[in-house]
């Protein structure tokens, strides 16, 4: 295993949410093997994810779940540090974000104090670097006082903080998909929980977000932001991306479309049957 010149042990509590990644997982623990405590909350892996994750040092949390807000949540919970950085399975944390962890939770360098950090992804696309578009300017939330937590939803979930946030310089090293079928089989699970969450808020699909919604995410990824100047490679980012958006609002109305029918089967005088769009599951 290679090891950098980055400083250790910090003492942070590093977080990863899996689900079968024993191809991945580690080159992941081994860019952050600075970190005093990691623990890999698994969503039941049918691969050997959870004897990579031990066999790093790892403290392995079984059957987490069902969201990776949860996968997340539960991992916090058992965090030893005051600190929590979170970190995917496809990411890689360089020498200098380790630098810069260390300085927060140590509380040495020009760092402004905050209760939350944002670290930007340096994203990765079929084997090149994404340098355009909005996931070239891709922020998130991840290092953070371990007693914040994570929204629910399945799609996007949202660290809910309290105090000031700041931005770190430093970056994080993320390819997102193996492949374009991994992308494809990615974009299909995350349009299902998409249109799940928006039928759990009582979200009513229109004509619009089936028709103009995905031609927007299109014209806007593939014109607007520059992809067409990736060539094939960005051709097909842009139209992924529009169809994982028509994919979850077409799941969203055919999910109404087959409760409405059920609904006209059964007489409304029975209880609990004057909606067929509950706001609730």
């Amino acid at each position: 295993m290679t090891r950098t010149n980055a400083p250790g042990p910090v003492p942070v509590t590093v977080v990863i949410p899996t689900l079968n990644e024993e191809d991945r997982l580690p080159a992941c623990l081994t860019s952050i093997h600075w970190a005093a405590e990691v623990i890999v909350a698994d969503a039941s892996s049918s691969d050997r994810t959870r004897e990579i994750a031990r066999r790093f040092g790892a403290v392995v949390l079984e059957g987490c779940g069902p969201t990776i807000a949860d996968q997340k949540n539960a991992a916090i919970a058992r965090a030893s540090h005051r600190w929590v950085l979170s970190v995917d399975a496809d990411e890689r944390a360089s020498e200098e974000l380790a630098a810069e962890v260390a300085a927060v939770v140590n509380g040495t360098g020009a760092i402004p104090e905050a209760d939350a950090y944002r670290i930007q992804m340096r994203n990765r696309y079929l084997g090149a670097p994404y340098e355009l578009g909005g996931w070239s300017r891709d922020w998130h939330i991840r290092l953070y006082r371990a007693s914040a937590r994570w929204t629910s939803q399945r799609v996007h979930e949202r660290l809910e903080v309290q105090g000031p946030v700041a931005d770190l310089t430093a970056r994080l090293e993320h390819e997102s998909y193996r492949d374009l079928a991994h992308q494809l089989q990615k974009g299909h699970r995350y349009s299902v929980w998409g249109a799940q969450d928006l039928m759990s808020s009582g979200r009513r699909v229109r004509t619009s977000d089936v028709v103009f919604r995905p031609a927007w995410r299109f014209v806007k990824t593939y014109l607007m932001e520059g992809m067409w100047r990736e060539g094939m490679r960005g051709f097909v980012f842009a139209a992924v991306h529009a169809w994982c958006g028509f994919a979850k609002y077409a799941l969203l109305w055919d999910e109404q479309r087959k409760r409405h029918a059920a609904m006209a089967a059964v007489p409304m005088n029975e209880p609990g049957l004057d909606s067929p769009f509950p706001t609730t599951h």
